[in-house]
């Protein structure tokens, strides 16, 4: 058909897994740096450059210099809309083939924000979790989490004080991950304290599903904030 509309240039943008991990970090509407994104795909900088420029030249990703930084987002609503079509028809094909050993993924919803034991999870709290690490808020040192000087100081103008969580009975910071996620979030009493603090705002609200959390549109540019290089 002569007026079709070619989508194969778009879905083989789209099949690398790298890429699609970055398109999908910038589900949300934000601008984020190249080294960001590099970050939480666990690619070098250099590398998640060139599959970003990839994205920027087919037309999937808007790029926008600041300084010595470059900052990419989705290049139009529509664009997220067939993202998201597809990570939902990912989820209707897995569970069409029936002796598959891949898990098919969790509702949109219960990915994007909920109650994890008693702190956040979903991609939200991975997202927040990347962005600490990579504004130096906490650190990985040897096999422990560790909340930095510069970290004390951040959470403490967030409203948590971090040396009051140490007189809770658990400890103060880890890192869980659970089946529903691929990448950590914040455990521990201050993970516990950001949950509290978000609902508290009135940024996440609880819905009819026990786990799962409503995020506010407010409450989604203001913890996009947080520890944002932007």
């Amino acid at each position: 058909m002569e007026n079709a509309p070619c989508i194969s240039q778009i879905a083989a943008l789209l099949a690398d897994p790298k890429r699609s991990a970055m398109m999908w970090a910038l589900m949300d509407g934000t601008s984020r740096a190249a080294d960001e994104l590099a970050l939480l795909v666990g690619l070098s900088t250099s590398s998640a450059g060139a599959h970003l420029a990839r994205l920027a030249t087919g037309g999937l990703l808007k790029q926008e210099v600041r300084g010595r930084k470059r900052f990419f987002r989705l290049a139009a609503p529509q664009v997220g809309a067939a993202v998201e079509a597809l990570a939902s028809a990912s989820i209707v094909s897995a569970e069409v083939i029936s002796r598959s050993t891949a898990q098919p993924l969790p509702p949109l919803p219960l990915r994007r924000a909920r109650i994890c034991a008693d702190h956040l999870g979903g991609e939200l709290a991975t997202d927040l979790y990347q962005r600490m690490l990579g504004a130096g808020w906490i650190e990985q040192s040897e096999r422990r989490l560790e909340v930095t000087s510069v970290g004390i100081s951040k959470f403490a103008e967030c409203g948590i004080f971090v040396p009051a969580l140490a007189h809770r009975q658990h400890e103060t910071i880890c890192a869980c991950a659970d089946c529903t996620e691929q990448n950590p979030h914040l455990g521990g009493a201050l993970g516990a304290g950001l949950l509290q603090l978000f609902m508290q705002l009135g940024w996440l609200r609880p819905t009819e599903e026990s786990t799962t959390l409503q995020v506010s549109s407010n409450g989604q540019r203001e913890i996009n904030k947080i520890a944002s290089a932007a």
